[in-house]
């Protein structure tokens, strides 16, 4: 376990908001590799429906929009917007490789119903 170093700068300590793990920052850091733009950062979102009420959606983005939270770990940046981040304020992003294959999983304390059909965004 290494010190984290926080900078004085816009970004806000990714503890306070979300978490961001280093599974999930090393596997999106792969995927933007592979689309061959560093621009992209991932953006995760909230949208309604799914049987809990909300389901969860990952998709790249190359800009950072006015009331974004921006999250960083290991360099990649992942970007939720207000109305997301009402939902997933203090929920953790990882990614497992499992069985079932691998998937961005997100924990979200917050939820208050859960259910099996997690979401995920196939790698």
């Amino acid at each position: 376990m290494s010190a984290e170093h926080h900078t004085h700068s816009d970004v806000v300590p990714a503890s306070d908001l979300l978490v961001f793990t280093d599974a999930a920052a090393t596997k999106v850091g792969e995927l933007i590799r592979g689309e061959g733009n560093p621009a992209l950062m991932l953006r995760v979102f909230v949208q309604g429906g799914g049987c809990s009420g909300l389901s969860y959606g990952f998709e790249f983005d190359e800009t950072l929009q006015d009331g974004d939270t921006l999250v960083e770990n290991l360099g990649v940046k992942l970007l939720v917007d207000p109305m997301s981040f009402q939902y997933l304020g203090g929920a953790e992003i990882d990614y497992r490789e499992g069985l079932e294959g691998s998937q961005f999983v997100i924990r979200n304390p917050n939820a208050t119903t859960t259910c099996g059909c997690g979401s995920s965004f196939a790698a």
